[in-house]
């Protein structure tokens, strides 16, 4: 009977209490660290839960706000656009309406009876006749013709057109006598520039892509001879033959190239060379 009341009495090993009291002496003990752990992972979720609230919250009374300023946003740069686009209109008219005056006082500036003729050579009007049509194209290899982009291959003697090959041919054309010259419709004048930016072949800072087809109004006869027979044209025929660049030229019976999109009107003064007679008076009234 002692022993079973000594095991009711002393159910747990004296060695737990013992443990349990040095914790409780030393501060360690009370909530076991699972349940801690757990405790602050609710505590997290609770804060954060709250913040996304206040968040939540917080955004649903600033929408109206941002809603109406970006509609407000959106309204002025309506108005900026359709103010652009009038500019741009008044700016259309505005040159177009310079660049008929200009063709008028250069129509009329001609001499000789042919007040037509200055507004011809300066490209400021359209001019139509018979002529010659030469077309100008890569090599079948190279690829890139009939209209399409070319690649980045860059120029090299390798059967493509650059520009430098334009320039003799249309300076050939010039020189067998045509009166008015276009490159893909892009027309030419005195200030023209045939320059090349990459693969592209830039006419007036325009690009153009191949086949390259030259009108030239003259005397159609006369001025295809005269170019296949000039260097220029034996030029443009070695290249057909060496690295085969495609040629074709015919002679038209009307061409029609339109006048150049816009043309600067400048003046010139005669040089009065001095004398001693001029020095002199400029002396004397001085």
């Amino acid at each position: 009977m002692s022993l079973l009341t000594n095991v009711m009495d002393h159910s747990l090993d004296d060695g737990y209490a013992e443990a349990a009291a040095r914790r409780k002496a030393d501060g360690t003990g009370g909530m076991p660290k699972t349940l801690r752990a757990k405790l602050g992972l609710a505590a997290g979720l609770v804060l954060a839960a709250l913040v996304v609230t206040v968040g939540a919250a917080q955004a649903r009374v600033e929408a109206p706000v941002v809603a109406k300023e970006r509609e407000e946003l959106i309204d002025r740069i309506d108005r900026e656009t359709e103010a652009a686009d009038e500019l741009e209109k008044s700016v259309d008219e505005l040159r177009d309406d310079v660049s008929a005056r200009q063709r008028q006082a250069l129509e009329q500036s001609g001499e000789g009876g042919e007040p037509h003729l200055a507004g011809v050579l300066a490209g400021a009007v359209e001019v139509h006749g018979p002529g010659v049509k030469l077309v100008v194209n890569d090599a079948e290899d190279v690829g890139g013709g009939d209209g399409q982009a070319r690649g980045t291959s860059g120029f090299s003697d390798t059967g493509r057109v650059r520009d430098r090959d334009m320039q003799r041919v249309v300076n050939g054309l010039w020189a067998s006598g045509a009166e008015a010259i276009a490159i893909n419709g892009q027309r030419l004048t005195a200030l023209s520039a045939i320059r090349a930016a990459g693969d592209a072949i830039l006419v007036d800072n325009k690009p153009l892509v191949p086949p390259y087809t030259v009108l030239a109004v003259g005397d159609g006869k006369r001025l295809s001879t005269r170019f296949q027979d000039s260097l220029d044209g034996l030029y443009l025929h070695a290249l057909q033959e060496n690295y085969g660049i495609r040629t074709a030229i015919s002679v038209e019976d009307e061409l029609r190239i339109p006048a150049a999109p816009s043309v600067i009107v400048r003046t010139a003064r005669p040089y009065l060379e001095k004398t001693e007679e001029t020095e002199q008076s400029e002396k004397g009234t001085s």
